[in-house]
């Protein structure tokens, strides 16, 4: 299982001093990766920065991490030009790329984007094949129903190439996400509780049969919060997940008013206590 961390961006808000401090400290750490949400407009006076444009601020100060935006809104976002954004952050990071999308839930920021709220589980279907072709074709002629290419491609094209794609969603995924994981992603982020895990496994497992697909081949990662109300039992939450067979695990430091060094503090105590350690191969 490999374990990354949340990069508390809410919290360390427009110091850019400690992000970075972050971000090595995880990666010397040995933390196999950085997830980073994606929120383009919200009310109130927290600082969140744009996931893709923090990730290659990120890329230049660390060398081996993997960099994980989750999860993109993908449909509210022009799919030619975020596929180019995708493929410059590979280069850029040297293939440390991995990107989680979704299809959100807010029809104002939609609105303010241009996009149309009604449609984005279908449109998002759409750009998960032509971002594929986007990132492995140098040319590509396409016809869908919201976008059209023809005859061009983006250049340079990525390292990793298609880019690894993860989808995340709102608790217990529906029939659509669910479909969608099995015909289209490397991966899924569970949001689920460990015992409503196995079935919704096995919706995703059949989905990924019935589109041709090896059901082996789909990641799962799980979140586990290392501070505040459930501080007491990340140890056994890690151990369940573990046993349980996640391919992935990240935990966060976020939500229990830590400071920047506090924050840093606490991922190293997490390092050094996490069940199985968290160098396991297991």
């Amino acid at each position: 299982m490999r374990i990354g961390a949340s990069l508390p961006v809410r919290e360390l808000g427009d110091d850019l001093g400690a992000i970075k401090d972050f971000a090595q400290a995880a990666e010397a750490l040995g933390y196999t990766h950085l997830r980073v949400p994606d929120q383009v407009l919200r009310k109130g006076n927290k600082h969140l920065h744009e996931p893709m444009m923090l990730l290659a601020w990120v890329a230049a100060v660390t060398e081996t991490i993997e960099l994980v935006p989750s999860v993109i809104v993908l449909p509210s976002r022009q799919t030619a030009l975020f596929a180019k954004q995708a493929a410059a952050l590979d280069r850029l990071s040297g293939g440390r790329l991995r990107l989680g999308v979704g299809v959100g839930g807010s029809a104002d920021v939609y609105a303010a984007l241009g996009q149309d709220f009604g449609s984005r589980g279908r449109r998002c279907d759409e750009q998960l094949e032509l971002l594929k072709r986007l990132w492995t074709e140098e040319t590509v002629d396409y016809q869908g129903r919201w976008d059209r290419v023809s005859g061009a491609g983006i250049n340079p094209l990525p390292v990793q190439r298609p880019i690894p794609v993860w989808i995340g969603g709102r608790g217990t995924p529906g029939p659509a996400v669910t479909r969608r994981i099995g015909a289209h992603a490397n991966g899924w982020f569970v949001l689920c509780s460990p015992e409503d895990f196995p079935a919704v496994k096995g919706a995703i497992d059949d989905a990924a049969v019935k589109a041709g697909r090896n059901p082996a081949t789909i990641g799962t990662e799980a979140g586990v919060a290392v501070v505040g109300p459930r501080q007491a039992e990340w140890r056994d939450r890690v151990a369940g997940w573990r046993q349980i067979g996640l391919t992935h695990l990240c935990l966060r430091t976020l939500s229990g008013g830590l400071t920047s060094n506090q924050h840093i503090s606490t991922l190293k105590t997490a390092a050094e206590e996490v069940p199985g350690g968290l160098q396991s191969t297991s």
